[in-house]
Order: structure tokens, then C-alpha cells, then sequence
């Protein structure tokens, strides 16, 4: 019977540990940033997030933002002009990103980032979200896939004059190769451990953050503001 107990209560405690862990210390926790980077705590968002008090959200240490524009090639984010202004209102530094899809050529969607994103030579530079999920079914070839995503990149990148941010979860590259934009800036996901490897701009560190003037979850990250 005390066995039983001992067992039953140390069960208990690494649960309640757990549990702690889990709703308290991950919500909040923020890596430390290495300043001779320029590193900044960040987020990432979308219509998801709902409407954002981005006052409150500076005030809370963030200092800069991805922001969805659109999704495909007829597809913009209802809050994507919102959030763009009050962000720039908060003086938090801004960046717009694609939801890539297999769904539509390149060309196409690039015309529809740039509609609803046009250059903006103050902001971040512009970023690809590269993931196999969603509405888009669609598996074309690697030399499709190729074609449409160089399409995107030479479009979005002649008219922002910058480089594109390259987001690019597993479920994509364990199908795809992303072929020449490897050599683009990086935005790497490496859940709560500071990425081995250097070469990265932006470090997405977790999804279940809290930030005052957000409500629920966001994605923190890390991103290196000097180029």
C-alpha cells in the first residue's frame, strides 16, 4: 500500500509539473536575443489572430511582426491592410508573407501578393510560406513546382528590390525540393532551442505564446534585423 501511495503521489507531481510547465512557462517563455544580431522578439499572424491591440503588443517587448497578406492567387487576408497600419502605428517593424499553394500558377499569385502588398522600402523584406496544407490538394511534379516558384520569386523580388524570407515547414520539403531559393534568406522553425546552425534570419521558437493585445495563442519567433 505505501508503495501504491509513493507512486500514486509522485504521478501526481510530475503531472502538475507538466501541466505548470506547459501552461505557464511555455506561454511566456521568450529565448534571450543576441543584440550584436540586431535579434528581436517577433510574431507571426493572420486573420486567425482576430483584431490585434498592437499598442499593447509593443509594449509587451515585440518588436517586429509577419504579417499574412494572401494565400494563393485570388485570396487576401481580410485584416492584412489593418494590421499593416496599426503595426506601423506601434512603430513595430512590419513584413508581409505568401501562403504559397499548388493550386495556381506563380506568376499569379505573385500579382496577388502584390496587389494587396505593394513595395514598401520601410518594411521587412517580403516572405514565402511553403506548406502542404489547406484547401489545396493538388501534387504536381518537382519541375511544376520549380517553374511556379521561381515565377513567384523573380516577380515578388524585381519589385520589392529585397530578397524573399523563405519559410519552408516539413511537410513541404519532404516532398519538395525548394531548389534555388535555399540560397534565400531563412525562416526556420526549431521548437524552443536556439537553432544549431547560424544561418538563419527569422527562428519561429514556438505556436502557443501569450502577448498582451493578442487574444489566444500566436507564434513567437526571433528575428535578426541587422542584414
Amino acid at each position: 500500500m505505501r508503495i501504491t501511495a509513493i507512486a500514486v503521489v509522485l504521478v501526481l507531481v510530475i503531472v502538475l509539473g507538466a501541466g505548470a510547465w506547459w501552461f505557464r512557462w511555455v506561454p511566456e517563455h521568450r529565448p534571450p536575443l543576441d543584440r550584436a544580431t540586431g535579434e528581436v522578439h517577433a510574431i507571426d499572424v493572420s486573420n486567425h489572430q482576430g483584431t490585434i491591440d498592437w499598442g499593447a503588443v509593443a509594449d509587451d517587448g515585440i518588436g517586429a511582426a509577419m504579417i499574412k497578406a494572401t494565400e494563393g492567387n485570388d485570396y487576401a487576408d481580410p485584416r492584412f491592410a489593418e494590421n499593416w497600419e496599426q503595426s506601423g502605428g506601434a512603430d513595430i517593424r512590419r513584413g508581409a508573407y505568401h501562403f504559397f499553394t499548388l493550386c495556381s500558377p506563380g506568376a499569379e499569385q505573385a500579382e496577388n501578393f502584390l496587389r494587396t502588398a505593394p513595395p514598401d522600402p520601410q518594411a521587412l523584406a517580403p516572405a514565402v510560406d511553403l506548406e502542404l496544407i489547406g484547401s489545396c490538394e493538388k501534387r504536381p511534379s518537382q519541375s511544376s513546382v520549380d517553374g511556379d516558384l521561381e515565377d513567384f520569386r523573380r516577380i515578388v523580388e524585381e519589385a520589392w528590390q529585397r530578397p524573399l524570407l523563405v519559410y519552408a515547414r516539413g511537410s513541404f520539403t519532404s516532398e519538395y525540393s525548394i531548389g534555388a531559393l535555399d540560397d534565400n534568406p531563412q525562416w526556420v522553425t526549431n521548437f524552443f532551442v536556439r537553432p544549431l546552425d547560424d544561418g538563419w534570419t527569422m527562428w519561429q521558437v514556438h505556436y502557443f505564446a501569450k502577448v498582451e493585445g493578442i487574444d489566444g495563442d500566436v507564434d513567437l519567433d526571433v528575428l535578426r534585423t541587422e542584414d
